[in-house]
């Protein structure tokens, strides 16, 4: 992938807040609409959500998830070039005491500082999603396939140069 498609998937993980979030629901598929955020080298997206959240029961009992990160509809002619992220993993409620656990969540919390009071809800923890793959959509004709590697390199270039 050519660095400006590296640079553009990355800032769009580091810069949209909302992804939509797909699980298996009574062996349907639902999703539902879920604030995120990413470790530094996207291989791990975290979540916080409620244990009366249906997408939580249904993590408890499948892990396989998907999300997708979308540009926000800016009104243009062709919607299908506007450019999304799909990801493939695996979700895991991470245990307070994990060693992950505090880095996550200071992550978390430095995206969505008026959610710190949520962390000590006893409804409310927080997942991990391992990226297993996906596929990043820039445009018309400008489709990739992920990898952990993959994402690993979107995150330097983005460090390596601008938007």
């Amino acid at each position: 992938m050519e660095t400006k498609f590296q640079q553009k998937l990355a800032g769009m993980i580091r810069s949209v807040r909302l992804a939509t979030l797909g699980t298996i629901h009574d062996g349907n598929p639902m999703v539902s609409m879920v604030p995120y955020s990413a470790a530094e080298d996207f291989t791990f997206f975290y979540l916080l959500t409620s244990e009366l959240a249906p997408h939580t029961q249904d993590m408890q009992k499948n892990k396989n998830v998907s999300l997708m990160i979308n540009e926000v509809d800016d009104g243009r002619d062709d919607p299908l070039t506007l450019a999304r992220i799909m990801i493939r993993g695996q979700a895991e409620m991470l245990p307070t005491g994990e060693p992950g656990y505090m880095p996550a969540k200071t992550l978390y919390i430095e995206r969505f500082p008026k959610s710190a009071p949520l962390f000590e809800f006893g409804d409310f923890g927080l997942w991990r999603i391992t990226m297993k793959g996906g596929r990043f959509v820039a445009g018309f004709g400008k489709a990739f396939n992920l990898t952990a590697d993959a994402m690993k390199a979107a995150a330097a270039a983005l460090e390596g140069g601008s938007e």
